[in-house]
């Protein structure tokens, strides 16, 4: 009996690499590294050549200027006096000079116009390479500006996903060379980034969904069985319990939602008034706050932001119910303030409470972080609302810093751009 032969196996998967296979003749490959030597190794050359051509032609004008004859006989008679005549030069121009004269004359001829040709040549040397140097920068300028615009476009296309854009790609068209290669791994990393930020939306939403509906169908069936008048006792004290359960889920769950919402630039933008965001958190905690006695003051100037309206008023709905949630028993307050300062938006919450150990504020942005309580059995949130606060203020382009005040409670301030 034959044997069964084995099931082919298939070939292992290669693991990615984002480098391109190498071409047959990586030396020939049009690279920047070889294009910038080229380039300055072309104009230096050319450079080169242009001033020694323009020397060349000034040493041959120069050369040419002293051939021409300094002086011409006149006369000439039998004794030793001699008579001459130069335009060059006028000290032999003289009746009658000796041999001796003469010879004086013409070697301080000679230098004379040797220094005056070599300062001719000095001088229209310089201005020729003033002149080769202006046109070497320039054109070096331009050349620069344009082998690096492939640079200028990868950084055009990061700044625009920075703004949560991710569907923007590079693209970029030209030699397969090094920064080809950076901008085919930049589309490739975006590429990635834009399916798992898809994938977190979408998970998003469906755990919204899912977690929300039976939370609220729970929410329903308790309040059907509390509206009995004819329930025991004990099984409304029971619901009572069940219902801030599950309303402390609700909590959660949304808390959860809008954090992993905010994690991200905001794109819509539109302009935003904390003044009346700021009036809405404290109509919203003014009930609360008359039952716990704490007094809302504050000077609300109008300072407008461009964001998204319900995520800025969760910033100062957030900031307001803690400052009236965890404050002193008696004679509490909490100052609301908005203002324009220093060209940006400024939201100010401040409140009396108890005292907050400075390396303690750090810890309260954290999730699920209150200041020495536990992580579960206080009635007073879930631990996000601060977390929330520095989440959107982030995406917003903004911060928010907090200081201990003197004798209890926080100073919280939103920064937002104008």
């Amino acid at each position: 009996m034959a044997a069964t032969p084995a099931p082919a196996q298939a070939p292992p998967k290669p693991t990615w690499d984002p480098r391109r296979p190498q071409a047959p003749f990586p030396w020939l490959r049009p690279t920047i590294r070889i294009r910038l030597t080229l380039l300055y190794g072309g104009m230096f050359l050319i450079a080169g050549i242009l001033l020694l051509s323009i020397i060349y032609l000034l040493a041959a004008q120069a050369i040419s200027t002293g051939n021409q004859p300094l002086f011409r006989i006149v006369s000439f008679s039998q004794g030793s006096q001699l008579k001459v005549s130069s335009a060059n030069c006028p000290a032999i121009n003289a009746t009658s000079l000796s041999l001796q004269d003469f010879n004086d004359a013409i070697a301080h001829c000679v230098d004379q116009q040797r220094q005056e040709a070599l300062d001719n040549l000095l001088s229209r040397s310089l201005l020729a390479l003033l002149g080769l140097a202006v046109i070497a920068f320039a054109f070096g300028y331009a050349m620069a500006g344009r082998v690096l615009s492939p640079l200028g476009r990868i950084t055009r296309t990061a700044r625009q996903v920075a703004g949560s854009d991710l569907s923007r790609r590079i693209e970029l068209d030209g030699p397969d060379d090094e920064l080809k290669e950076l901008a085919d791994t930049f589309d490739d990393m975006l590429e990635r980034l834009q399916r798992a930020f898809t994938a977190q939306q979408r998970f998003v939403g469906n755990a919204s969904h899912e977690l929300r509906t039976p939370l609220a169908i729970n929410r329903t069936l308790l309040e059907v069985h509390l509206s009995d008048p004819h329930a025991p006792v004990e099984l409304q004290q029971l619901g009572k319990t069940l219902l801030a359960t599950n309303e402390r889920s609700e909590q959660l769950v949304e808390g959860l939602l809008l954090l992993a919402r905010s994690d991200n630039q905001i794109v819509e933008r539109k302009p935003v008034d904390l003044a009346e965001v700021a009036t809405q958190a404290v109509d919203q905690v003014h009930a609360e706050a008359e039952a716990k006695g704490v007094e809302i003051r504050g000077e609300r100037k109008p300072a407008v932001t461009q964001g998204n309206g319900v995520l800025l008023e969760r910033i100062a709905l957030n900031l307001v119910q803690n400052a009236v949630r965890y404050n002193v028993p008696e004679n509490g307050w909490v100052e609301v303030d908005t203002e324009v300062r220093h060209g940006q938006a400024v939201l100010t919450v401040c409140n009396t409470g108890p005292v907050v150990p400075a390396y303690e504020i750090d810890n309260l942005f954290e999730p699920f972080r209150r200041l020495r309580t536990e992580r579960t059995g206080s009635d007073k949130g879930v631990g996000l609302g601060l977390s929330i606060v520095r989440s959107v203020a982030r995406a917003h382009g903004g911060h928010i810093l907090a200081q201990p005040r003197e004798g209890g409670g926080l100073e919280m301030r939103v920064t937002l751009p104008v």
